[in-house]
């Protein structure tokens, strides 16, 4: 068997782990989820989901934009892998504390006469502090060995819906479902760790020239991982102040129904990464095809699963969550469509990566920013969670094919997308390296 299928056989098998053990872990989610769901009503599930908005929007602060450069870095350095990873926990553990300081500081000034809000919003912040230990994922991934976090994180993900469902027949409130989502970190950042013992992974360490050689790349990311947290949560955080809880839990619900299944996309994307970086430095032509293949199976994946959901959007919500949850049929019928076009943005970070365009997202996501706060005021007042999904369905469109059209150094990805729409070139690249 020559190398070249020795390497395909691995990225096989890599996107094997990373679906199999997403398929594990969606399956209990999505079971407990539900179950929650119904349990804890519209009201304190909506409240749930507001502090979750909380903590995706400094999720972004946390991640220092480290997670969309680690891996090429890994594979650029492989003498410094161990003063990488311990630099990144450390910068990233220090910004997650400080995050966690800030969400406290804001809730209790926003919503200071709401002690449950309070308590629920502080519990689940704590979750970002163990968030840095993913960053243990991106070492095995750069290694093409995601069947270690894998096992990690459905260890995880069935100790936490145990403990879920003793919630649920115990009868606890809100603030216990709030720690339990902590707890789903805290537990998969254990194992990371363990798992990365046991895998010979030597001593960590921390390097200040390091960290500045992660902070000068990343960045960008930074910025643009901001930008997303802001019309990742501006919508949530408006529909509460706007209207009500339970408007959160009908939009909420109605998002997480949508991506339900694209922890499909998030693997094959997780897995070809590496192999797009490789080819990059080795052979430019099959860099960019590998870019369309993904741009394609990213698209079409997601537009026939928009198409099913959204034809059966009724029933599954009717069936799955009950009568109280009818008002998040019609936010789902328009949120779906979000997922194709959120996802080719995820698949191009490694073209932005080994392009070195990562400036450009400096331009992209402010914008795209800025457009989905007005889309929000404008459109939440009148309709409520279906002006929030009108909202992040036309802001993604912006930011993933619009706006890089119009400049002229992301041109190129624009065509590769469209190229990858038409299905053109994906078996034999007839474009070469200029």
């Amino acid at each position: 068997m020559n190398l070249k299928k020795i390497v395909k056989n691995k990225v096989i098998k890599n996107a094997g782990w990373l679906i199999g053990g997403k398929i594990i872990n969606k399956i209990l989610a999505f079971i407990v989820g539900i179950l929650t769901a119904r349990y804890l009503g519209p009201g304190n599930y909506g409240l749930i989901n507001y502090a979750a908005a909380y903590t995706t929007f400094f999720a972004a602060v946390c991640s220092l934009g480290i997670n969309s450069i680690i891996v090429k870095n890994f594979l650029e350095f492989p003498d410094e892998q161990e003063e990488t990873l311990g630099t990144a926990l450390v910068l990233k553990g220090i910004a997650s504390l400080l995050s966690a300081v800030m969400i406290t500081g804001i809730v209790y000034v926003v919503d200071r006469n709401e002690p449950v809000t309070l308590a629920v919003v502080i519990l689940s912040s704590l979750s970002l502090i163990f968030q840095i230990y993913d960053t243990f994922q991106y070492w095995f991934q750069s290694r093409l060995q995601s069947k270690y976090p894998a096992i990690a994180t459905n260890i995880a993900y069935i100790v936490v819906s145990v403990f879920k469902v003793i919630l649920l027949i115990l009868g606890k409130d809100v603030r216990w479902f709030a720690l339990s989502n902590s707890l789903d970190y805290i537990v998969a950042g254990v194992f990371l760790f363990v798992i990365y013992k046991k895998s010979n992974g030597k001593r960590l360490s921390f390097s200040i020239r390091k960290g500045k050689q992660l902070l000068s790349k990343s960045c960008s990311f930074i910025i643009s991982g901001l930008m997303v947290s802001i019309y990742a949560s501006t919508d949530k955080l408006m529909l509460k102040r706007f209207l009500s809880e339970s408007e959160v839990a009908y939009y909420s619900l109605a998002s997480t129904l949508s991506v339900t299944w694209a922890f499909v996309l998030t693997a094959v994307i997780d897995s070809m990464y590496p192999v797009i970086v490789e080819k990059y430095q080795t052979d430019y032509a099959s860099y960019e095809r590998k870019n369309r293949q993904l741009y394609g199976i990213v698209f079409y994946a997601a537009m026939l699963m928009s198409v099913l959901i959204a034809g059966f959007s009724g029933p599954i919500i009717q069936i799955l969550y009950g009568e109280k949850y009818l008002g998040a049929i019609v936010p789902l019928r328009i949120v779906v469509w979000y997922t194709a076009f959120s996802y080719l943005g995820v698949a191009r970070n490694a073209w932005m990566v080994c392009e070195d365009k990562q400036k450009y997202l400096n331009i992209l996501y402010p914008v795209a920013a800025v457009s989905n706060v007005l889309l929000n005021y404008l459109l939440i007042p009148k309709w409520g969670a279906s002006g929030a999904a009108a909202a992040s369905l036309v802001t993604q469109i912006i930011t993933t094919t619009v706006l890089p059209a119009m400049i002229r150094p992301l041109r190129p990805n624009v065509r590769l997308m469209l190229e990858a729409v038409a299905c053109r070139d994906l078996r034999k690249n007839k474009k070469t390296r200029s």
